[in-house]
Protein backbone atom coordinates (compact mmCIF):
# COMPACT_ATOMS: atom_id res chain seq x y z
CA UNK A 1 0.00 0.00 0.00
CA UNK A 2 1.11 3.47 -0.58
CA UNK A 3 2.51 6.27 2.02
CA UNK A 4 1.09 9.33 2.05
CA UNK A 5 2.06 11.99 3.74
CA UNK A 6 -1.39 13.56 4.23
CA UNK A 7 -2.49 10.74 5.50
CA UNK A 8 0.23 11.02 8.74
CA UNK A 9 -1.24 14.29 8.97
CA UNK A 10 -4.57 13.68 9.20
CA UNK A 11 -5.18 15.69 12.37
CA UNK A 12 -3.41 18.64 11.64
CA UNK A 13 -5.18 19.61 8.58
CA UNK A 14 -8.28 18.49 10.61
CA UNK A 15 -7.44 21.11 13.53
CA UNK A 16 -6.40 23.43 10.78
CA UNK A 17 -9.84 23.71 9.26
CA UNK A 18 -11.52 23.95 12.15
CA UNK A 19 -8.76 27.26 13.19
CA UNK A 20 -10.32 28.78 9.64
CA UNK A 21 -13.75 28.22 10.60
CA UNK A 22 -12.80 29.55 13.93
CA UNK A 23 -11.39 32.53 12.78
CA UNK A 24 -14.07 33.45 10.30
CA UNK A 25 -16.54 33.09 13.09
CA UNK A 26 -14.33 35.59 15.10
CA UNK A 27 -14.67 38.20 12.00
CA UNK A 28 -18.38 37.70 11.51
CA UNK A 29 -19.31 38.37 14.71
CA UNK A 30 -17.22 41.64 14.77
CA UNK A 31 -19.18 42.70 12.19
CA UNK A 32 -16.84 42.39 9.30
CA UNK A 33 -17.71 41.95 6.09
CA UNK A 34 -15.88 38.96 4.55
CA UNK A 35 -15.15 39.86 1.33
CA UNK A 36 -12.99 38.47 -2.22
CA UNK A 37 -10.66 40.52 -4.27
CA UNK A 38 -8.90 39.02 -7.34
CA UNK A 39 -5.55 36.85 -6.89
CA UNK A 40 -4.56 37.90 -10.19
CA UNK A 41 -3.56 42.03 -10.76
CA UNK A 42 -1.62 44.17 -13.15
CA UNK A 43 0.61 45.70 -10.70
CA UNK A 44 1.77 44.81 -6.89
CA UNK A 45 3.01 46.79 -4.32
CA UNK A 46 6.57 47.30 -4.96
CA UNK A 47 8.44 46.33 -1.66
CA UNK A 48 12.33 45.23 -2.40
CA UNK A 49 12.20 42.20 -0.45
CA UNK A 50 9.19 40.89 -1.94
CA UNK A 51 8.87 40.00 -4.91
CA UNK A 52 5.89 38.44 -6.97
CA UNK A 53 5.83 35.93 -8.67
CA UNK A 54 4.20 36.35 -12.46
CA UNK A 55 1.28 35.66 -14.85
CA UNK A 56 1.65 35.91 -17.80
CA UNK A 57 1.99 40.39 -18.30
CA UNK A 58 0.27 39.88 -14.67
CA UNK A 59 1.01 39.29 -11.25
CA UNK A 60 -0.43 36.69 -8.58
CA UNK A 61 -0.80 39.04 -5.45
CA UNK A 62 1.69 38.76 -2.32
CA UNK A 63 -1.09 40.13 -0.39
CA UNK A 64 -4.68 41.26 -1.15
CA UNK A 65 -3.94 45.16 0.36
CA UNK A 66 -3.82 47.47 -2.56
CA UNK A 67 -7.61 46.10 -3.51
CA UNK A 68 -8.75 45.90 0.10
CA UNK A 69 -7.66 49.91 0.74
CA UNK A 70 -9.32 50.53 -2.36
CA UNK A 71 -12.41 49.33 -0.72
CA UNK A 72 -12.21 51.42 2.63
CA UNK A 73 -11.49 54.35 0.21
CA UNK A 74 -15.25 53.39 -1.18
CA UNK A 75 -16.53 53.11 1.92
CA UNK A 76 -16.39 50.17 3.61
CA UNK A 77 -15.06 50.23 6.95
CA UNK A 78 -14.67 46.77 8.38
CA UNK A 79 -13.45 44.08 5.89
CA UNK A 80 -11.54 40.74 6.06
CA UNK A 81 -10.60 38.28 3.37
CA UNK A 82 -8.75 34.51 4.02
CA UNK A 83 -6.68 34.24 0.81
CA UNK A 84 -3.62 32.51 -0.78
CA UNK A 85 -0.42 34.45 -1.22
CA UNK A 86 2.07 33.86 -3.39
CA UNK A 87 5.86 35.01 -3.24
CA UNK A 88 8.94 34.32 -4.81
CA UNK A 89 11.71 32.67 -3.39
CA UNK A 90 10.41 32.04 -0.68
CA UNK A 91 11.02 28.46 0.89
CA UNK A 92 11.76 26.60 3.81
CA UNK A 93 10.94 25.37 7.24
CA UNK A 94 8.48 28.22 7.69
CA UNK A 95 8.11 29.28 4.12
CA UNK A 96 5.87 28.40 1.58
CA UNK A 97 5.69 30.25 -1.75
CA UNK A 98 2.11 30.16 -1.97
CA UNK A 99 0.64 31.09 1.62
CA UNK A 100 -2.69 31.34 3.58
CA UNK A 101 -3.58 34.92 4.95
CA UNK A 102 -6.54 36.04 6.58
CA UNK A 103 -6.04 40.03 6.04
CA UNK A 104 -8.65 42.72 7.71
CA UNK A 105 -8.96 46.35 7.68
CA UNK A 106 -11.08 48.60 10.49
CA UNK A 107 -11.69 53.06 9.26
CA UNK A 108 -11.07 55.25 11.90
CA UNK A 109 -8.58 53.22 13.93
CA UNK A 110 -5.23 52.95 14.31
CA UNK A 111 -2.05 49.47 14.82
CA UNK A 112 -2.65 50.01 18.85
CA UNK A 113 -6.29 48.97 18.61
CA UNK A 114 -5.16 46.19 15.86
CA UNK A 115 -3.01 44.70 18.76
CA UNK A 116 -6.05 44.25 21.09
CA UNK A 117 -8.11 43.21 18.12
CA UNK A 118 -5.27 40.11 17.30
CA UNK A 119 -4.84 39.10 20.69
CA UNK A 120 -8.50 38.61 20.97
CA UNK A 121 -8.86 36.68 17.30
CA UNK A 122 -6.31 34.57 18.75
CA UNK A 123 -7.87 33.63 22.14
CA UNK A 124 -10.92 33.12 20.43
CA UNK A 125 -9.05 30.39 18.30
CA UNK A 126 -7.31 28.60 21.42
CA UNK A 127 -10.44 28.98 23.37
CA UNK A 128 -12.45 27.03 20.44
CA UNK A 129 -9.11 24.59 20.38
CA UNK A 130 -9.94 23.89 24.42
CA UNK A 131 -6.18 25.05 25.59
CA UNK A 132 -7.36 27.02 28.53
CA UNK A 133 -5.00 30.00 27.04
CA UNK A 134 -1.65 27.79 27.91
CA UNK A 135 -0.10 26.87 24.84
CA UNK A 136 2.96 24.43 24.42
CA UNK A 137 5.75 25.07 21.21
CA UNK A 138 8.07 22.56 20.59
CA UNK A 139 8.58 22.12 24.25
CA UNK A 140 8.28 25.97 25.11
CA UNK A 141 4.80 26.92 27.27
CA UNK A 142 3.51 29.91 26.50
CA UNK A 143 1.13 31.91 28.23
CA UNK A 144 -1.67 33.54 26.46
CA UNK A 145 -3.41 35.61 29.02
CA UNK A 146 -3.84 39.33 28.52
CA UNK A 147 -2.63 41.67 27.83
CA UNK A 148 0.38 40.46 26.07
CA UNK A 149 4.02 41.77 25.90
CA UNK A 150 4.79 45.14 23.94
CA UNK A 151 8.32 45.99 22.76
CA UNK A 152 9.65 48.59 20.72
CA UNK A 153 11.93 47.87 17.85
CA UNK A 154 14.60 50.22 19.27
CA UNK A 155 14.46 48.31 22.57
CA UNK A 156 14.87 44.88 20.83
CA UNK A 157 17.73 45.79 19.16
CA UNK A 158 19.33 47.32 22.24
CA UNK A 159 18.48 43.87 24.38
CA UNK A 160 18.97 41.09 21.89
CA UNK A 161 20.97 42.94 18.78
CA UNK A 162 24.12 43.87 20.56
CA UNK A 163 23.44 47.44 18.97
CA UNK A 164 21.32 50.30 18.24
CA UNK A 165 19.03 49.75 15.44
CA UNK A 166 20.27 52.53 13.62
CA UNK A 167 23.90 51.76 13.56
CA UNK A 168 22.57 48.10 12.13
CA UNK A 169 20.59 50.09 9.38
CA UNK A 170 23.40 52.02 8.68
CA UNK A 171 26.09 49.06 8.44
CA UNK A 172 22.81 47.48 5.97
CA UNK A 173 22.76 44.17 8.90
CA UNK A 174 18.94 45.17 10.00
CA UNK A 175 17.59 42.05 8.67
CA UNK A 176 20.40 39.68 9.71
CA UNK A 177 19.97 41.10 13.26
CA UNK A 178 16.76 40.43 13.67
CA UNK A 179 16.67 37.01 12.06
CA UNK A 180 19.47 36.01 13.74
CA UNK A 181 19.52 37.40 17.23
CA UNK A 182 16.35 39.22 18.11
CA UNK A 183 13.10 36.72 16.57
CA UNK A 184 14.12 33.99 18.27
CA UNK A 185 14.08 35.26 21.86
CA UNK A 186 10.80 37.08 20.93
CA UNK A 187 7.08 35.49 22.77
CA UNK A 188 9.23 32.49 24.36
CA UNK A 189 6.83 32.54 27.29
CA UNK A 190 4.28 34.94 26.72
CA UNK A 191 3.05 36.37 23.19
CA UNK A 192 5.08 39.80 22.39
CA UNK A 193 4.06 42.79 19.86
CA UNK A 194 7.20 44.42 18.37
CA UNK A 195 6.50 47.69 17.32
CA UNK A 196 7.65 51.22 15.84
CA UNK A 197 9.93 49.54 13.11
CA UNK A 198 12.55 52.26 11.55
CA UNK A 199 10.58 54.33 9.13
CA UNK A 200 12.42 53.02 6.18
CA UNK A 201 11.16 49.58 6.88
CA UNK A 202 7.03 50.58 6.37
CA UNK A 203 6.63 51.17 2.97
CA UNK A 204 2.76 51.61 2.72
CA UNK A 205 2.74 52.81 6.80
CA UNK A 206 1.80 55.91 8.73
CA UNK A 207 4.73 57.19 10.65
CA UNK A 208 4.54 58.09 14.30
CA UNK A 209 3.15 61.68 14.19
CA UNK A 210 5.14 61.72 17.11
CA UNK A 211 8.33 60.33 16.48
CA UNK A 212 8.42 60.70 12.24
CA UNK A 213 11.62 58.02 12.62
CA UNK A 214 9.36 55.19 13.22
CA UNK A 215 6.76 53.73 11.16
CA UNK A 216 3.44 52.59 13.10
CA UNK A 217 3.75 48.82 12.53
CA UNK A 218 3.72 45.81 14.49
CA UNK A 219 4.69 42.45 14.05
CA UNK A 220 3.57 39.55 16.39
CA UNK A 221 6.17 36.71 17.81
CA UNK A 222 4.80 33.96 19.58
CA UNK A 223 7.46 31.37 20.89
CA UNK A 224 9.79 33.21 18.75
CA UNK A 225 7.43 32.18 15.22
CA UNK A 226 6.26 35.86 13.77
CA UNK A 227 2.68 35.24 12.81
CA UNK A 228 1.64 38.53 11.49
CA UNK A 229 2.45 42.55 10.08
CA UNK A 230 0.06 45.18 10.77
CA UNK A 231 -0.08 49.12 10.28
CA UNK A 232 -2.07 52.14 10.29
CA UNK A 233 -2.07 52.79 7.07
CA UNK A 234 -0.55 55.68 5.10
CA UNK A 235 -3.01 57.67 3.25
CA UNK A 236 -1.15 60.57 1.61
CA UNK A 237 -1.17 59.61 -2.23
CA UNK A 238 1.66 61.78 -2.93
CA UNK A 239 4.07 60.26 0.11
CA UNK A 240 2.96 56.69 -1.02
CA UNK A 241 4.14 57.72 -4.78
CA UNK A 242 7.44 58.75 -3.14
CA UNK A 243 7.94 55.64 -1.37
CA UNK A 244 6.92 53.55 -4.32
CA UNK A 245 8.95 55.36 -6.60
CA UNK A 246 12.01 54.51 -3.92
CA UNK A 247 11.52 50.66 -3.58
CA UNK A 248 11.15 50.65 -7.35
CA UNK A 249 15.09 52.24 -7.54
CA UNK A 250 15.78 49.65 -4.53
CA UNK A 251 14.67 46.77 -6.44
CA UNK A 252 16.71 48.14 -9.86
CA UNK A 253 19.81 48.39 -7.90
CA UNK A 254 19.27 44.84 -6.36
CA UNK A 255 19.11 43.54 -10.04
CA UNK A 256 15.12 42.90 -9.50
CA UNK A 257 12.11 43.41 -11.74
CA UNK A 258 10.69 46.93 -11.72
CA UNK A 259 6.99 46.51 -11.35
CA UNK A 260 4.37 48.75 -13.25
CA UNK A 261 3.20 51.72 -11.00
CA UNK A 262 -0.32 50.57 -9.09
CA UNK A 263 -1.87 53.84 -10.55
CA UNK A 264 -5.50 53.05 -9.36
CA UNK A 265 -4.24 52.28 -5.51
CA UNK A 266 -2.64 55.33 -5.78
CA UNK A 267 -6.07 57.80 -6.62
CA UNK A 268 -7.90 55.54 -4.32
CA UNK A 269 -5.86 56.48 -1.37
CA UNK A 270 -7.44 60.27 -2.05
CA UNK A 271 -10.35 59.09 -0.78
CA UNK A 272 -9.30 56.52 1.89
CA UNK A 273 -10.11 57.25 5.51
CA UNK A 274 -7.51 56.89 8.36
CA UNK A 275 -7.17 53.13 9.20
CA UNK A 276 -5.35 49.99 10.17
CA UNK A 277 -4.77 46.90 8.70
CA UNK A 278 -3.36 43.26 9.77
CA UNK A 279 -2.15 40.09 7.43
CA UNK A 280 -1.64 37.18 9.85
CA UNK A 281 -0.60 34.15 8.36
CA UNK A 282 -2.83 31.08 9.40
CA UNK A 283 -0.08 28.36 7.98
CA UNK A 284 2.06 29.93 11.01
CA UNK A 285 -0.42 29.79 13.59
CA UNK A 286 -1.33 26.22 12.91
CA UNK A 287 1.77 25.43 13.01
CA UNK A 288 1.71 26.96 16.78
CA UNK A 289 -1.43 25.21 17.56
CA UNK A 290 -0.28 21.99 15.97
CA UNK A 291 2.76 22.13 17.30
CA UNK A 292 4.28 21.29 13.92
CA UNK A 293 7.92 22.07 13.87
CA UNK A 294 7.82 22.73 9.99
CA UNK A 295 5.46 24.47 7.93
CA UNK A 296 4.81 21.47 5.68
CA UNK A 297 2.95 19.49 8.60
CA UNK A 298 0.23 21.78 8.20
CA UNK A 299 -0.87 21.66 4.50
CA UNK A 300 -2.22 19.70 2.43
CA UNK A 301 0.64 19.54 -0.47
CA UNK A 302 3.80 21.42 -0.62
CA UNK A 303 5.50 22.58 -3.93
CA UNK A 304 7.57 19.38 -4.32
CA UNK A 305 4.61 17.18 -4.40
CA UNK A 306 2.91 18.48 -6.88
Amino acid sequence: MTAFRQTAIRSNLMRRARIINDIRTFFNRSGFLEIETPVRIPAPAPEAHIDAQESGAWFLHTSPELCMKRLLAAGYEKIFQICRCCRQGERGGRHLPEMTLVEWYVAGLDYLFLMHQCEALIQFVADGLELNRMLTYQGQAVDLTPPWDRMTVAEAFQRFGGMAVQTALEKGCFDEVMGLAIEPQLGLTRPLFLYDYPASCGALARLNPDNPDVAERFELYIAGLELCNAFTELTDPVEQRIRFEKEQRDRKAAGKRVYPVAEPFLQALTHMPPAAGNALGIDRLVMLFCDAATIDAVVAFTPEEL
